[in-house]
C-alpha cells in the first residue's frame, strides 16, 4: 500500500492536542516526509485544492459523513454573524476524492494545507481508509469532534436560511460555498442527499436558481436506495468512488 503501513492505516492524531504545530508534528511521526501522502477532499478540497497533486482518484470513506454542521466566523462568516462549512462528523459513509502528493513535494504542499485547515486547531486530523477503484489508500482527512464548540447540531430550516442569506466571510459567503460543494459532486457523480435538499430549500426562498441538470440530480437524490446514513447525516452515495 502507498504511504503509511497498513496498521497505521486507521491512527488517529488523538485529540485533544493544544497546538496545531504539535498535532502537525504528530503527524509527521506516523507518516514521515520520505514518503507519498494521500489527502482526502470532500467539500472546498474538491473544488478548490491549492495543491499539485500527481494523482487523484473518487474514495470512499466508511464511518464518516459531510456534513454541514462547523461554525466559521471567519472564512465564511463573522463572529457576529457566524457561517457554515462542511466537516466529518462520525457514522454513516461519504464519497469524495483523495488526493497524492509526490514525496518530493509533500512536505511543503502540506505546510500550505496546514495554514488552510489547521490556523486554530479546530479540525482533528485522522488518517483514514479510503476505498478507491485501485485499492485501499490511507488518506489524511479533516475531521470534527461533536465535542467540539465548532459543532453545531442540526438547525432548523429558518436558522439555516438565515445563515444563507446573510453569512459571509474572508472567502465569500456560505450560500455560495454551499453551491459550489453541490455542483463539485454533481460534477462527480455524486449524490448527497442533505446537500440536494439544502440546495432545493435555498431555491424555494429564491437564494438560488434551480437548473435543469440540479433539478435532476435532487430528484435522484430524493429515490437513492444506496446512500449509507446516519440519524441527520448528509449521506453520500453515487457513481463515484
Amino acid at each position: 500500500m502507498d504511504g503509511l503501513s497498513s496498521n497505521s492505516v486507521t491512527a488517529s492524531i488523538q485529540h485533544p492536542i493544544p497546538q496545531p504545530g504539535a498535532v502537525l508534528a504528530e503527524l509527521r511521526r506516523h507518516w514521515g516526509p520520505q514518503q507519498a501522502l494521500w489527502i482526502f477532499g470532500y467539500a472546498s478540497l474538491i473544488w478548490r485544492p491549492e495543491f499539485h497533486a500527481s494523482e487523484q482518484r473518487s474514495a470512499l470513506v466508511h464511518g464518516w459523513h459531510r456534513a454541514l454542521r462547523m461554525r466559521s466566523r471567519i472564512n465564511r462568516g463573522t463572529p457576529e454573524r457566524p457561517g457554515l462549512v462542511f466537516a466529518l462528523l462520525p457514522g454513516g459513509a461519504c464519497r469524495g476524492e483523495v488526493y497524492r502528493l509526490p514525496a518530493a513535494q509533500a512536505e511543503a504542499e502540506l505546510e500550505r494545507l496546514w495554514l488552510r485547515e489547521m490556523p486554530t486547531g479546530v479540525y482533528t486530523p485522522r488518517w483514514l481508509p479510503c476505498r478507491t477503484s485501485q485499492g485501499l489508500v490511507p488518506a489524511l482527512a479533516f475531521t470534527l469532534s461533536r465535542r467540539s464548540d465548532a459543532y453545531l447540531g442540526r438547525l432548523p430550516d429558518a436558522q439555516m436560511l438565515d445563515i444563507l442569506r446573510h453569512a459571509r466571510g474572508r472567502y465569500g459567503t456560505t450560500l455560495e460555498y454551499l453551491a459550489q460543494t453541490a455542483h463539485a459532486l454533481r460534477e462527480r457523480g455524486i449524490v448527497d442527499r442533505e446537500i440536494e435538499r439544502l440546495m432545493a430549500l435555498a431555491a424555494r426562498a429564491g437564494l438560488v436558481q434551480t437548473t435543469p441538470a440540479a433539478a435532476r440530480t435532487a430528484a435522484r437524490s430524493a429515490s437513492v436506495s444506496t446512500s449509507i446514513s446516519t440519524p441527520g447525516s448528509s449521506s453520500s452515495s453515487g457513481k463515484a468512488g
